[in-house]
């Protein structure tokens, strides 16, 4: 199970560069590929209710975490970008009793156990985070600690079969892209086999309990995968 730690410095110094450019296009409601492709089926598995105290991970400006707040939900955010946590804050100023932000590192195990509240987490939720996220051992491990029994962690990330670097699938890499055209310098993305995937998440202890493919322009090629992990 491949990962890329030594690349996490890298990684956020990228997505400090890119906030700001990244905070202005997705403003308050976020894009047309959030809001159509990624959330419709990624709210059907959280299937929030009111009074659910959710983890909102790589949050980015909060535009979900403001989506599960007027759900009724109570909502922990984190960002592993200062610039894009602060951007959430004073986007989401209206709902300073339900969301709180953070800064915290996906990939530290220690950072991601700090955000415990004194009651487990009922759900948590990553939209197209994974592939930026260099090592996904600590996330998957941590989050499997602090949901309830029966808690779920749902993810989305691009579909590896089908966006990937130079056609390699099997062997993982890292590799340099554009999220929004126009943005200041390139991310990293982290590619991984679904075999890889799961694999780790089945190490942390978690059953996949529901999953979507989701098409863009090409209705034959999904480009993102939606998947429902729950703890047993």
């Amino acid at each position: 199970m491949k990962n890329f730690p030594d690349t996490t410095e890298e990684s956020r110094h990228r997505w400090e560069t890119n906030a700001d450019y990244w905070d202005a296009r997705m403003g308050d409601d976020s894009n047309f590929f959030h809001c159509s492709i990624v959330r419709p089926h990624t709210e059907v598995l959280l299937d929030i209710r009111e009074g659910d105290l959710v983890l909102d991970v790589a949050c980015g400006n909060g535009n979900f975490s403001q989506r599960l707040a007027e759900k009724g939900a109570q909502v922990v955010a984190f960002d592993y970008s200062e610039k894009l946590v602060a951007h959430a804050k004073r986007r989401r100023s209206a709902y300073p009793a339900q969301i709180s932000f953070h800064t915290c590192d996906a990939t530290d195990k220690n950072q991601i156990l700090s955000l415990a509240q004194e009651r487990s987490f009922d759900k948590a939720v990553a939209n197209m985070a994974v592939m930026d996220i260099a090592d996904i051992g600590p996330l998957l491990h941590g989050m499997y600690d602090m949901l309830k029994p029966g808690g779920i962690f749902v993810f989305s990330t691009h579909h590896p079969c089908f966006v990937r670097p130079e056609e390699q699938y099997r062997t993982a890499c890292t590799h340099e892209g554009v999220a929004i055209r126009g943005q200041p310098v390139l991310q990293l993305y982290y590619h991984r086999s679904l075999q890889d995937i799961f694999h780790q998440c089945f190490d942390a202890g978690f059953v996949l309990d529901g999953f979507y493919e989701e098409t863009d322009d090409d209705t034959e090629k999904p480009v993102v995968i939606i998947v429902r992990l729950k703890k047993i």
